[in-house]
């Protein structure tokens, strides 16, 4: 008589370890995601007269301008200013995600890319 379904050898104890690990780090994942989306990243630039400052989900929160960098002059300096300090907060954003991710994974490769 022929064997129905499954695995043979001892495999479905080795299946239901690997989804209860997959389902901890699916979880802990989350948590990573969480905790990143309560942090704030600040950047600079102009020396400091620009500032921004960025949510973990990737939402500007503040901008903060000395005014002494508002020259009705040269408007296009401010808004590089503005920009180049957004970016470099989003940087740190991504960053960070990053460095949570490998931490997560432990060097698996490719595995998590782009869950953050």
């Amino acid at each position: 008589m022929a064997k129905r379904g499954g695995f043979g050898g001892g495999m479905p104890g080795n299946m239901n370890n690997l989804m209860k690990q997959a389902q901890r780090m699916q979880r802990q994942m989350q948590e990573q995601q969480e905790k990143l989306e309560a942090q704030e990243f600040h950047a600079t630039s102009g020396g400091g007269v620009v500032e921004v400052t960025v949510s973990g989900k990737k939402e500007i929160t503040k901008i903060k301008i000395d005014p002494e960098a508002v020259d009705p002059e040269d408007v296009e300096m401010l808004e590089d200013m503005i920009m180049a300090a957004a970016n470099e907060a989003l940087r740190a954003c991504d960053a960070a995600a990053q460095e949570q991710m490998s931490r997560l994974t432990g060097g698996l490769g490719g595995l998590g890319g782009g869950l953050i």
